[in-house]
């Protein structure tokens, strides 16, 4: 039987209609030779309640601990590190009350690191100073003690989340790209808040900056503050702002020492010189707290050259603390902050810490 073309067409039309309107389980067929496939169990809530967890070490300390950790260095009146001290040399006051100390009281406690740099125009040209530093701090840790690395400038941005490897470390360092602004106060709270949980490690951040924040940001220095201190996190700065006070002072006496005409015409520059050196003074004084508050130090060396001695005393002074635990009397969870001093009692020897922490609600 002949068939037009136009016939043809109309008989494949309906029956492409006829497939598309076919069940779909009718092509979903099984492999030959294998039995159906059983029909997927109801959840009940008992197997519900039955699934795997994985719960992270720090979390269930953290949980079930009612210990505090408190990272303490004592110096002696020259400055040095005194590691010989026992259990009994310590003295503890929480809100004014003098708290009893454990047996177990002085324990080996590992550290957990943030290294932070600055990688804005300040600290842009100097890039490789801080790289070596880096790795010679890291050389300078126990081997259980672990590292994290954080670039900040307009961008705040985790290079390396915790890791034991050096090579993995130096591969890091090697990805970090000079920026413009300073998103400071940002960049210490996220670390604070996002790399730091439990309370069964010691926790450090140490940070290569200025502490100018460019305003771009939505952290103030009370958001940092806070940050650092729920976050049991002591602050280390190395700040480059002796370094930039020089050039800026050099440069203004320069102008200061021309002509009137010259003064004249460089007003402008001058008076950004002196708004930068206020800029820096202000700067200097909100690291200065937050280090304080956190049982951390500041440092300001006079030159890059002198940034991997810096580098080498904050991990000496880390691998020289002690952990001292205590178990508070005040055993209310009420979120509110309890304000923490330690002694010794050698009246010649200085024991430092963070000022206090927020109790558990």
């Amino acid at each position: 039987m002949f068939l037009s073309p136009v016939t043809c067409q109309k008989l494949l039309r309906r029956a492409l209609l006829a497939l598309c309107l076919l069940p779909p389980n009718v092509f979903a067929q099984r492999p030959f030779g294998l039995p159906p496939p059983p029909p997927p169990p109801t959840p009940t809530p008992a197997a519900i309640g039955q699934r795997p967890v994985e719960v992270d070490e720090d979390d269930v300390i953290s949980v079930t601990t009612s210990e505090v950790l408190l990272p303490v260095t004592v110096r002696n009146a020259q400055g040095q590190l005194v590691t010989s001290l026992k259990r009994e040399d310590f003295r503890i006051y929480e809100d004014g009350r003098e708290q009893p100390l454990s047996d177990l009281a002085l324990r080996q406690v590992p550290v957990d690191v943030v290294l932070m740099i600055d990688a804005s125009s300040s600290v842009a040209s100097n890039l490789d100073d801080f790289r070596r530093a880096a790795e010679e701090f890291a050389a300078r840790l126990a081997p259980e003690d672990r590292i994290s690395l954080i670039k900040f400038d307009d961008r705040i941005e985790l290079l390396l989340d915790w890791t034991q490897s050096r090579l993995q470390l130096r591969r890091a360092l090697r990805r970090i790209t000079p920026g413009v602004f300073t998103q400071f106060n940002d960049a210490l709270h996220l670390a604070a808040r996002e790399q730091f949980s439990g309370a069964s490690r010691r926790h450090a951040i140490v940070v290569l900056t200025d502490g100018i924040d460019s305003g771009r940001g939505r952290s103030t220095p009370n958001t940092v503050l806070r940050s650092l201190l729920g976050a049991q996190a002591t602050l280390y700065v190395i700040g480059n702002t002796e370094i930039e006070r020089a050039k800026k002072q050099a440069e203004l006496q320069t102008l200061l020492g021309g002509t009137s005409s010259v003064v004249r015409f460089n007003e402008l520059r001058i008076d950004a010189l002196r708004q930068g050196l206020e800029v820096l003074d202000a700067s200097e004084s909100n690291l200065e707290r937050l280090t304080t508050a956190t049982g951390g130090r500041f440092y300001k060396p006079e030159s890059f050259e002198g940034l991997n001695r810096v580098y080498v005393e904050v991990a000496d002074e880390l691998r020289s603390q002690y952990a001292l635990y205590y178990s508070p009397l005040d055993k209310t969870r009420n979120g509110k902050f309890r304000r923490v001093n330690v002694r010794t009692i050698q009246g010649n020897l200085r024991a430092i810490t963070r000022a206090g922490y927020y109790a558990p609600r």
